[in-house]
């Protein structure tokens, strides 16, 4: 086969279906594979260099890494800009694979291609989402425990969650020994658990990624935002100017525009949700009563202050959106965090 031939390639868990379109857009083959890498290589391996279309999704790194190491063109399309595959009131497998095939063959741009990390990101970035995975364990089984209490009457003092289990022990009623007692003992382990993966963690952007520490200098920053921000965008060249971070990011608005009328929505949310979240806490502690002095808070700041009920929550994402900009402007960069960074650019003069 030659560069001419077109495949569509729709991922599924066990299977996954191949639809070959040839240079006069013809369907030559429709078939399916196993979905695992020794069936891919296989198939794919037989062919010459092929323009391969697929959706994101749980496969699709380790298959676009396949299918390029064979050759091939790879093209990973975002789902959700494909309204024409999951809209079709005739969806199947089979579809799907001749839908990728037609629009990649018509123009690979309307299949708003993404970009996948590198093996080595992918599993540096497990240890995140790893202790990420922890994290949301324990705080259900607090507010587990909390609601079971409150429902007997009795009620847990406030404190932090690493300290919950040590200050629940002490405040545990006989009556709910038995049945919250072992949980109790799992959440101590959970929590020495997270305390070894925040040492990894720190341990790796010290050893792996020197530009961590420059990211670590903005307040509210820490080394897990700041590894986060590194792994997930990977390479500070993939975008032309700093700014465009922030709408890969999906923390910019939507926008409905026609003739006149244009409004803006909602952020988009586009983009990984784990670093945009890590982002919008990092610009609560900015806004917050502990956050230092800076043009970035005196800015968000001023945004809360124009009032309305929702003034502070759009506060916080205008500055969570401002912050990533920030970021990859000193990676990008090199330079120093200025936290009067505005001033310092534009001198007062007489």
């Amino acid at each position: 086969m030659s560069k001419d031939i077109t495949v569509g390639l729709d991922l599924g868990d066990r299977y996954s279906h191949i639809c070959v379109l040839d240079g006069e857009g013809a369907v030559v083959e429709e078939d399916r594979v196993r979905t695992i890498p020794e069936a891919v290589r296989e198939r794919f391996g037989a062919m010459g260099p092929v323009l391969v279309a697929m959706e994101v999704g749980t496969h699709s790194p380790w298959v676009s890494r396949v299918l390029t190491e064979l050759g091939h063109e790879v093209v990973v399309a975002n789902p959700a800009k494909l309204r024409m595959i999951y809209q079709n009131p005739r969806k199947s497998d089979k579809a799907d694979a001749m839908m990728l095939a037609r629009v990649a063959r018509m123009d690979k741009a309307l299949l708003s291609p993404i970009q996948h990390r590198s093996r080595e990101t992918q599993q540096d970035l497990q240890l995140l989402q790893t202790r990420n995975a922890l994290v949301k364990t324990r705080t259900q089984w607090i507010n587990h425990m909390r609601g079971l209490a409150k429902a007997l009457g009795y009620r847990f003092s406030k404190c932090a969650a690493p300290t919950f289990h040590k200050q629940a022990v002490e405040e545990l009623p006989d009556t709910l020994r038995e049945s919250l007692g072992p949980l109790l003992e799992l959440m101590e382990t959970v929590t020495a658990r997270i305390r070894e993966y925040d040492k990894k963690i720190d341990r790796l952007g010290q050893e792996k990624y020197p530009q961590v520490e420059v990211l670590r200098e903005v307040p509210g920053v820490g080394p897990i935002t700041a590894l986060a921000f590194v792994l997930t965008l990977e390479d500070p060249k993939r975008f032309a100017k700093s700014r465009d971070v922030g709408a890969y990011l999906g923390l910019v608005p939507r926008r409905d525009q026609s003739g006149e009328t244009d409004k803006h929505l909602r952020i988009t949310k586009a983009g990984d949700r784990y670093l945009r979240w890590l982002l919008v806490n990092c610009a609560h502690y900015i806004l917050g009563v502990h956050g230092p002095d800076s043009t970035l808070r005196r800015w968000g700041l001023a945004r809360c202050a124009q009032g309305g009920k929702t003034a502070k929550k759009r506060a916080v994402v205008a500055v969570a959106r401002k912050l990533a900009v920030l970021l990859h402007r000193l990676w990008s960069t090199g330079e120093i965090y200025e936290p009067f960074y505005e001033a310092k650019a534009k001198p007062v003069t007489d």
